[in-house]
């Protein structure tokens, strides 16, 4: 299955949840935003949130500074 990840086209698995796409990403722990098709997927509903095929998702991870 096909999605698009911060602009770029990317295969998965089929039945990834955000979490399991996180995980493989190597950013568990990190502070980041999810949005998936133009709409935040909230830190609570990313276990239960699957990804679809044609999804469009951006990820930005949150960077301190000062």
């Amino acid at each position: 299955m096909n999605i698009t990840l911060n602009g770029e086209s990317r295969s998965i698995d089929a039945g990834l949840t955000v979490s399991a796409l996180i995980e493989q990403l190597g950013y568990q722990g990190k502070r980041i935003a999810v949005e998936r098709n133009g709409e935040i997927v909230p830190r609570s509903a990313h276990g239960e949130t699957q990804l679809l095929d044609g999804d469009s998702l951006e990820v930005v991870v949150a960077v301190g500074g000062g």
